[in-house]
């Protein structure tokens, strides 16, 4: 659930992870993120990020064909320093410097994610489909006390 929204501009980084190709469309995304997720945590991924800032988490959706109906990427992965040691099986990406809309979440993760997208789908805000992301919070007292944002590029 979305506790509160703002507007922020927020400087350019550059992201490390594993991605995938995939849609909303029937669900889709969820079943490809979560297997991203899987990969990720069970792979021990992270520690083979190298330049990696810190253990916060990221899921970046970016080169959308149209809109949130359409094909996008997800990236799921960590802030680095820079893209130049980016390991076998990964890819970086550069997240541009902009304006985004800010949406802080309460309520149990993950699905606390999954209810803010349904949200933010149905909703009128003005997207630009660059580069949107989440943002979870490392070391949570639990997993399903994970801290989580969304940011969406918007115009």
């Amino acid at each position: 659930m979305i506790a509160k929204t703002e507007i922020s501009s927020q400087n350019q980084f550059y992201l490390t992870g594993i991605s995938v190709r995939t849609t909303n469309q029937n669900g889709q995304s969820q079943k490809d993120i979560g297997g991203l997720w899987t990969k990720f945590t069970t792979g021990n991924m992270m520690q083979q990020i190298a330049g990696r800032l810190t253990d916060d988490m990221y899921c970046v959706y970016t080169d959308y064909e149209t809109d949130h109906t359409g094909a996008h990427t997800a990236v799921l992965g960590c802030k680095v320093n820079s893209l130049d040691n980016i390991p076998g099986g990964f890819i970086g990406i550069t997240i541009p410097a902009d304006k985004y809309q800010v949406y802080y979440l309460e309520g149990q993760f993950p699905a606390n994610i999954g209810e803010a997208w349904q949200q933010i789908w149905t909703s009128d805000i003005d997207r630009k489909y660059t580069a949107d992301y989440d943002f979870y919070k490392a070391d949570p007292k639990s997993f399903e006390e994970t801290e989580s944002r969304i940011y969406l590029a918007v115009k």
